[in-house]
């Protein structure tokens, strides 16, 4: 796909290559021997076992050559550190926030907030949380309620922002619950709803719902570069705008944010904490000292620091995120051709299969995601993750049954600037294997399982 010249329709990576890592083969036999010692639990598969990963696109991707050059100037100095003042500068200027805290990776993030925010009796209401934002809000002993547009429920519905909150459920839980909700999040794009984006109308919506309440307004922008493409080419009269500004407005619309730089930082380790309130900056400070390090450093090297500056403005170039929304696309076109349904429109990092309509002899008490999941890695060494029961499902108190979760998807998150397009056409043939074989996909049972984040750690087995 060329933005230049339209008559060449090819996805030409926007970038080359100048260091290569080999890719590991093994056997179908030695895969098989690998998930039943992994309890199969694709956490539990070693890396160099891996021929494709989609596990995730966190932390996963391929640093650019100024990003390489500017950790070179790392400064470590334990306290007032350079690089920090200069990831600051690039901090601010895209957020607008004055006080801004950077940490080892979004979930350290989530934990400061949410010690702060949470607590016994609290809601916290979001589009969607996704796994590690869920646990650390229960983990304070608050309520996560998830408040997804309807248009989200059908996968197959091609509504272009199907990651939306839900303004009229967010405008009735505020009305009823006002006291009980110290905060609202926004989580853009929306992993859990299949990386579909929100619109700057929708964050326009919680913006003025948060004034009208005095509730404090915060962004989970792990992927706001993504979204903010989407807005340019989706949204009416974004169109002429770049995706720098976008990013800036949406930013400038929230009291604060928190971001997993593994995504749309384009580092492998980082993330950060930013906002307005004077109020919050100490007792947030003061936890940051006792559980990550100094303020300025945060948990991260200064050439750490570094990095992630230069990757806070690489991530808003258009041509890489123009290829990067059309690689999805082509992966995800690729599975529908192959006969197996995945979530539509499709997002800007990840493909999402709907494994509930693949499989649907396997019901979601024995994880049809994650046994389409396990059998993709079977068939071809290709790894990625399971967003559905084994993920988001609970246990009922009262009988002990497993309640299933809404959706049954398995995630392929494409890692930024790493594959080319003839690993996608490699996923794509597995595909084509999986769907002229499904009869053969064996349902899971749980051995067993933490109470907490279970999908990292549990053992399953065939049914």
């Amino acid at each position: 796909m060329n933005p230049i010249d339209p008559r060449f329709k090819t996805i030409i990576e926007p970038f080359k290559l100048k260091i290569v890592e080999p890719i590991p083969f093994t056997t179908r036999e030695e895969r098989k021997d690998l998930l039943e010692r992994a309890g199969y639990n694709l956490f539990n598969i070693p890396a160099e076992k891996v021929t494709i990963d989609l596990l995730t696109d966190s932390g996963t991707g391929a640093m650019s050559v100024e990003q390489w050059a500017a950790m070179f100037r790392g400064d470590e100095s334990y306290a007032g550190a350079s690089s920090f003042y200069r990831l600051e500068k690039v901090v601010r200027d895209l957020t607008g926030f004055p006080h801004f805290l950077p940490v080892h990776q979004g979930r350290a993030a989530e934990k400061l907030l949410f010690q702060v925010f949470g607590g016994t009796g609290k809601i916290i209401p979001n589009n969607s949380h996704f796994d590690t934002t869920r646990a650390h809000v229960e983990f304070s002993g608050a309520e996560a309620v998830d408040l997804l547009a309807p248009e989200s429920k059908d996968t197959q519905v091609s509504h272009p922002f199907k990651g939306n909150m839900d303004l009229a459920a967010l405008a009735d839980l505020l009305a009823k619950e006002h006291a009980r909700i110290p905060l609202v999040c926004l989580t853009i794009t929306n992993n859990s709803a299949g990386g579909q984006p929100v619109s700057m109308a929708n964050i326009r919506g919680v913006r003025a719902l948060c004034d009208q309440y005095k509730k404090p307004f915060f962004l989970d922008g792990a992927r706001f570069a993504e979204n903010a493409y989407f807005i340019q080419t989706r949204e009416p009269g974004y169109a002429d705008r770049s995706v720098r500004s976008i990013a800036e407005e949406a930013f400038r619309l929230a009291d604060g944010c928190w971001i997993s730089a593994k995504k749309d930082g384009l580092v492998n380790i980082g993330g950060l904490l930013a906002f307005k309130d004077d109020g919050i900056y100490e007792p947030l400070r003061n936890l940051l000292i006792l559980q990550e390090g100094f303020p300025t450093y945060g948990g991260l090297a200064g050439r750490d620091l570094e990095a992630l500056a230069v990757g806070l403005m690489e991530v808003t170039q258009e041509d890489y995120l123009r290829y990067r929304a059309a690689t999805v696309q082509y992966l995800g076109r690729g599975f529908e051709a192959a006969g197996i349904p995945v979530l539509k429109p499709f997002g800007g990092h990840a493909v999402y299969v709907d494994a509930k309509s693949f499989l649907p002899h396997i019901p979601p008490q024995q994880f049809p995601a994650q046994a389409f999941a396990v059998a993709l890695y079977l068939e071809g060494a290709v790894r990625s993750v399971e967003i559905g029961t084994l993920m988001f499902g609970r246990k009922d108190p009262a009988t002990g049954q497993e309640l299933p979760a809404p959706r049954e998807l398995v995630r392929l998150a494409l890692p930024r600037r790493v594959y080319t397009q003839a690993h996608v056409d490699y996923c794509i043939e597995v595909a084509q294997i999986l769907a002229r074989d499904k009869h053969l996909i064996r349902p899971l049972k749980i051995v067993s399982a933490a109470p907490i984040l279970r999908h990292f750690t549990a053992r399953l087995a065939p049914l």
